[in-house]
């Protein structure tokens, strides 16, 4: 898999999602679970064109069709250093295609834990006694 020209260093990057998006990043977490962790960070900076489901399965990265790019001249994404297209699985009958034009790209590779939702229960741990606990008296 490449992005843009750069490799995400190896792994099973089949799920993914949008971990947060806002004026001065696009960030996708990717792993081959995404319910407690995830194991690489894709960091668009300064997006300026997206279009992409906010969760998506085996995505195939490609360069950017002359359709794709005559698209984003005629609106915000016009310009862009970075253009990056690709198809994915995204829960329906056909894959669907996908565009994000961005200022820059960073590629973090890493674990990362998922922060509880707020208001979940958090299992217990385990024992730091092995027997009953100890009287207090």
């Amino acid at each position: 898999m490449e992005i843009a020209g750069r490799k995400p260093p190896e792994g099973s990057w089949w799920d993914w999602e949008i971990n947060a998006c806002d004026a001065g990043r696009l960030r996708l977490a990717a792993g081959y679970d995404l319910t407690r962790h995830h194991g690489l960070e894709v960091i668009f900076t300064d997006p300026l064109f997206v279009s992409c489901p906010p969760g998506f399965q085996d995505p195939v990265f490609r360069p950017p069709t002359p359709e794709e790019t005559a698209r984003l001249a005629r609106g915000p994404g016009d310009g862009a250093p970075l253009v990056v297209a690709f198809e994915a699985d995204a829960g329906g009958r056909a894959a669907v295609s996908c565009l994000i034009a961005a200022e820059g790209l960073e590629i973090r590779p890493g674990f990362v834990p998922k922060p509880p939702r707020a208001g979940a229960q958090t299992a217990a741990g385990p024992r730091d006694w092995p027997g009953p606990p100890l009287p207090t008296d």
